[in-house]
């Protein structure tokens, strides 16, 4: 990576109410600064860091079994899209989310405000006050965070249905720990992703609530393609990163593709499954390593 590290991924008080982004910036601070020299041979150091995403020894924990896992992704979607999204987009028209510690959530917003998930408990943190409860139904969340369901303001096509207001959402803790634990792997990825000299125009990661998978943008206007880390979806099941290219036409990649470099079943571009991580390697060079591969390959591509 020719930029510098990530400063910090998760997101931190106090609230950034400078346009366009409202949010902290994970790569902006001192491109001087190493997390490696500064863990040297430290290794409360190194977990605190591995902790976060941003050095040291990185893992992600066992995937959990499909019935769990499945079931607690589809519950944890519609709460970021239909009641936590909402929220911080009610105080400065922005629903984008982010990694957070042991979970997603906002960025700090309005009176240093954050709204997160930790495991299988919401949480409400007003500056150094912080409260929680466990996760139980829509409705009991919008209440819990004084707010109302709201069907329309972050959903999108791929957004799954509202539901049952006060339906029981099915989150298994071990289950929401490990997206949380994928969340942290691919916005760390992607920032990396972000702050390599040779991307074009990349966007800021962000966690869309209607998608929900950390993802950016890069590359010029006919090389452009969306970049990310989805915990899955009704096309793939299972957790996986992707690239897929915007404008397949004008790359001559939309009828005759090559299966192995464009191995994405519904679009074009690439994907690698969680399953066909290898094993022994920190997930986030994994991960750095497939994006940067095919930012290179789509960027190669003539028009």
């Amino acid at each position: 990576m020719t930029g510098h590290d990530v400063g910090i991924l998760e997101p931190s008080p106090p609230t950034v109410n400078a346009e366009p982004f409202f949010a902290d910036d994970p790569v902006g601070g001192d491109a001087s600064f190493s997390w490696q020299t500064w863990i040297g041979d430290d290794g409360d150091r190194a977990a605190w860091a591995a902790d976060r995403w941003v050095a040291g020894p990185r893992a992600l924990p066992p995937t959990p079994a499909a019935e769990t896992l499945i079931p607690t992704r589809r519950a944890l979607h519609r709460l970021a899209t239909y009641v936590i999204a909402p929220v911080r987009h009610a105080a400065n028209g922005k629903f984008g989310m982010r990694w957070t510690l042991g979970g997603f959530g906002t960025p700090f917003f309005g009176d240093n405000r954050q709204v997160r998930v930790v495991g299988d408990l919401l949480v409400d943190q007003h500056g150094d006050a912080v409260r929680s409860t466990p996760i139980t139904t829509l409705a009991a969340a919008a209440e819990f965070l004084a707010t109302e369901i709201d069907p329309a303001t972050a959903a999108e096509h791929d957004s799954p249905p509202v539901g049952d207001p006060d339906g029981a959402l099915a989150i298994d803790a071990t289950s929401a720990d490990f997206l949380g634990a994928w969340f942290g792997m691919g916005f760390a990825a992607l920032e990396a992703l972000r702050a390599d000299a040779a991307s074009v125009d990349p966007s800021r990661p962000q966690l869309w609530p209607g998608h929900f998978d950390p993802a950016i943008e890069e590359g010029d206007e006919d090389h452009r393609a969306s970049y990310g880390a989805s915990p899955g979806d009704d096309g793939i099941a299972e957790p996986y990163l992707y690239a897929g290219v915007w404008w397949a036409d004008r790359l001559g990649l939309d009828d005759d593709r090559n299966p192995v470099e464009w191995n994405a079943p519904t679009f074009v571009g690439r994907i690698l499954k969680l399953a066909d991580f290898p094993d022994g390697v920190d997930p986030v060079d994994t991960a750095l390593d497939f994006f940067t591969s095919a930012r290179n390959a789509i960027a190669a591509q003539p028009t």
